[in-house]
């Protein structure tokens, strides 16, 4: 049985006590220690610069040519904290209840609390930073609602939060950088952990730009290098985004939780072919005033799409807000898992609208006629113009087509509440851990984990590490084992680039992603899911027999990055395949049609499922091993989830 470490005592004092329980590092010694920070964005950005600012020594790897290209630049909507600025019965329990709730309650209490706590903090740090937060008219820093919550506790800038914050803690890391603190190493990918005696103590990176590969030594390893959406090959990630570097370090012992939580969020611009290898988010926070409908027949449904009729000609009340119907409570601002549920049952029932029929109607007219083109326009006006640009069609005119696409993953390296893996020394934060918001994630809730995790966490967890080390001796760069990884690296690039098949890795990835997509996407079974790891296990076969990888090592490469990422994308859909079997219930974004209720909503078995898988790899094509850690719920009662 996995041990969480959550310290004991009441909920809202675990932290307290536990950060005054932990060992402290001396100032004069944190000199003597180096970590190294794998990704840069919220979660990495905020790690690095905040342990330099304490005196360690820190190197930083990201793959892109600038920490502030990372993928958290990408966030829109906002970031939620229990402030209470409106005064409308927000409080930290609240932001608790409700992440706990929305995450369909198989989410660890403790952690979740602590992040509740630690949003308040947040913001204060970010508005010292020069973060521009919207504010109101009297000066106080506004906020929006977003899904699964009854109170507006999302603070934003526009919609370009996460650019603001990631600008925020990019400033704090380049000050380190600046005076030598930070060692910055850009354009590097992490393709392997180096253990010694069990411990994480380096890395192992491939230059980009030169194909050299190399060896980093660190006194812990922290990995900040986001979710693995794009496994799906279409999601609303940037193409660059990986499991690589998680995926390499659960091969060397780090267990994996929960992979087949998978978030689908609800309102994206729809697919429109095969063309396509990026989808585009419009913000959850456009359904503060958006309304989401669809015809009330299949017939006028087929007249939208045929263009013989004008979404602005469908009388109200020939239209079915489903959301509003279904669940006035929370209206069109329920959690994300169950929007996207709802906007493909209208589509499956042929009420789709669109020239595909597979997308629903997201529309602002009467918020623009109570608020004003103008207000509108100050609140949304830059995501209004990105769809403007991306359809060619006026949201302010006729209402936004969107769907349901990927775009978070709410499972990823199992972390203790320390943030530890189950390799000492190594860390995960941010979304690329599991920790914090259980089967489903709601929204506006990434960056206050990314934020928490690297401002407020981890400085206090990796320093009782250290200071138990009982040593200040640097890693000793020379260990046989840093050699053999770092040839066992240039063994699988080989490997890679003997491959000279006929098809392009790409098209192996799209065949990985319509797997995944039809088989572990919103909606799964058990005949389903055999039948995708069939699949998957003849694909990744196909790959090593037929891709093709140009090139050579010493150079810049993309078929080659790209080659590495889908071998590892083969496996982990794989392997998050054999978790949805396993979790035969339904709970957030993992539906299974054998489980729901009369209603159609996802039904938890608290009775045998209770736990967050942890799955431990063995060996190459070996069945890994599943670990359980059960979860405990003291301070919420299990319920039916409802938004009625």
């Amino acid at each position: 049985m996995l041990d969480s470490k959550v310290p004991a005592g009441p909920l809202a004092e675990k932290w307290s006590k536990h950060k005054f329980n932990m060992k402290l590092v001396n100032p004069a010694n944190k000199r003597k220690f180096t970590i190294i920070v794998v990704g840069t964005g919220l979660a990495g950005a905020s790690a690095a610069a905040s342990l330099a600012e304490l005196g360690y020594n820190v190197k930083t790897f990201c793959y892109q040519d600038s920490p502030r290209r990372a993928h958290s630049i990408a966030a829109q909507g906002g970031i939620n904290a229990a402030k209470n600025y409106q005064n409308d019965g927000d409080s930290v329990y609240r932001l608790f209840y409700d992440t706990i709730k929305g995450g369909d309650y198989r989410a660890r209490e403790a952690n979740v609390y602590r992040l509740a706590e630690v949003s308040v903090n947040i913001i204060d740090q970010c508005v010292a930073q020069g973060v521009p937060f919207a504010r109101e008219y009297g000066g106080l820093l506004d906020n929006r609602s977003f899904g699964g919550s009854q109170v507006s506790r999302t603070f934003y800038a526009r919609g370009q939060t996460g650019q603001q914050l990631l600008l925020g803690a990019y400033s704090a890391l380049n000050r380190q950088i600046q005076k030598g603190k930070v060692t910055s190493y850009t354009r590097h990918e992490m393709l392997d952990l180096v253990k010694i005696d069990g411990h994480a103590r380096g890395i192992v990176t491939r230059d980009m730009i030169s194909g050299k590969i190399e060896t980093h030594e660190g006194h812990a390893v922290l990995l900040c290098t986001g979710g693995y959406g794009n496994v799906f090959f279409l999601s609303t990630n940037a193409m660059g985004c990986n499991v690589t570097a998680a995926w390499r370090a659960h091969k060397r012992g780090a267990y994996f939780a929960n992979p087949c939580y998978t978030q689908i969020h609800p309102t994206c611009i729809p697919v429109t072919g095969d063309h396509q290898s990026k989808l585009t988010l419009m913000s959850e926070s456009l359904r503060n005033d958006g309304r989401v409908w669809v015809p009330k027949t299949r017939e006028i449904s087929a007249k939208l799409r045929k263009g013989e009729l004008h979404p602005a000609e469908i009388k109200e009340d020939d239209r079915d807000y489903f959301l509003e119907r279904k669940y006035p409570s929370f209206g069109n601002l329920v959690p994300r898992d169950v929007a996207s549920r709802n906007a493909k049952e209208a589509v499956d029932d042929e009420r789709g609208v669109g020239k595909s029929g597979v997308a629903v109607f997201l529309d602002f007219t009467d918020a623009i006629n109570r608020l004003g083109e103008d207000t509108v326009r100050a609140k949304y006006g830059n995501l209004f113009d990105m769809y403007h640009k991306i359809t060619d069609e006026n949201p302010y005119k006729q209402p936004m087509r969107i769907y349901p696409a990927v775009h978070y993953t709410m499972g990823g390296v199992w972390v203790d509440y320390n943030l530890m893996t189950t390799v000492p020394g190594l860390y995960a934060l941010g979304e690329c851990n599991f920790s914090d918001h259980g089967a489903n994630r709601l929204g506006a809730s990434a960056l206050m984990q990314g934020l928490s995790d690297g401002y407020f966490v981890i400085p206090f967890t990796v320093g009782d590490y250290l200071a138990n080390l009982g040593s200040f001796a640097p890693v000793d760069k020379n260990h046989p084992a840093f050699e053999q990884t770092r040839q066992e690296v240039e063994g699988k690039v080989a490997a890679l680039l003997a491959l000279r098949g006929t098809k392009t890795v790409d098209d192996i990835h799209k065949e990985l992603g319509k797997i995944m997509w039809e088989y572990c996407g919103m909606a799964r079974t058990a005949e389903g899911l055999t039948k995708a790891k069939a699949m998957i296990q003849e694909l990744r076969k196909d790959f090593w027999q037929n891709a093709n990888v140009l090139g050579k090592n010493e150079e810049l490469n993309l078929s080659l990055e790209k080659a590495g990422r889908v071998a590892d994308f083969l496996e982990l859909g794989e392997l998050m395949v054999d978790d949805a079997l396993d979790r035969n219930e339904s709970c957030g974004g993992h539906f299974r049609l054998e489980s729901q209720t009369d209603e159609g909503e996802a039904m938890r078995n608290d009775e045998e499922y209770t736990y967050v898988s942890a799955w431990q790899y063995t060996a190459d094509n070996q069945p890994e091993v599943l670990h359980k850690e059960d979860l405990v719920f003291e301070n919420v009662k299990l319920t039916q989830r409802s938004y009625k």
